[in-house]
């Protein structure tokens, strides 16, 4: 009982995040990216976003093993996977690079833009397919 308990309260918490994120970074998307101080707050968004999904979504692939289910805990370290994997290599490091040119070309906003809006997607993606596996899967 306690395994599935926590493995619960863990998916919950991880809703909570993609939810969360999900409607906080979509009004982002009206500014215009051009400032210093809007891509810093993207950025940092973004960071804490990551930050939280890692071991959230760690302790629900635990938690999942322990109860055996392990097409959940799979699932769930996949999503802890990509955090680690968009937070160290891709959206971040990417985000720092276009933060430090100077003077903020068209060309470095619109690619700032595309990964907001690619990260976005992603998370619209990983929580549909968490949605999807508990209503079709069931806990």
């Amino acid at each position: 009982m306690l395994p599935t308990v926590m493995a619960l309260m863990a998916t919950v918490v991880l809703l909570v995040w993609m939810g969360f994120f999900m409607m906080g970074s979509l009004p982002l998307l009206v500014l215009k990216h051009d400032t210093p101080l809007d891509a810093r707050f993207i950025r940092g968004l973004f960071n804490v976003y990551y930050l939280a999904m890692m071991p959230t979504a760690s302790a629900a692939a635990l938690s999942y093993a322990w109860t055996g289910r392990p097409i959940f805990a799979l699932g769930m370290a996949c999503i802890a996977a990509l955090a680690f994997s968009l937070r160290r290599w891709l959206i971040i490091p990417r985000m720092d690079a276009l933060r430090g040119t100077a003077p903020a070309t068209d060309t470095a906003i619109l690619q700032f833009r595309r990964l907001h809006i690619a990260g976005m997607v992603l998370n619209v993606a990983q929580l549909a397919a968490v949605a999807w596996a508990l209503t079709r899967l069931g806990l």
